[in-house]
């Protein structure tokens, strides 16, 4: 449990097709968060985005559906999250 004080809040983006080890970047990462005792952590999926590409992402349309983004965020303490 995150105590009262300061805390800092992460926010990583990922994209739902990126892969680490064979496993979703997001599921390992949270899994690192979880194993490392952080407070608590939430992922979003995106059901639509573009990025610097321009190019629409959206899962409306299935030629557009790969990659859409994924939000990790937590907040931790400035000393664990350092």
């Amino acid at each position: 449990m995150l105590k009262a004080g300061p805390a800092k809040k992460v926010t990583i983006y990922v994209g739902q097709d990126h892969q680490y080890h064979g496993e979703a970047v997001h599921a390992a990462i949270l899994q690192f968060l979880f194993y490392h005792q952080v407070s608590g952590a939430t992922v979003t999926r995106g059901i639509a985005g573009f990025g610097a590409d321009h190019r629409m992402h959206t899962d409306r349309a299935l030629a557009l559906t790969e990659n859409l983004p994924v939000k990790i965020e937590f907040m931790e303490t400035p000393e664990k999250v350092d």
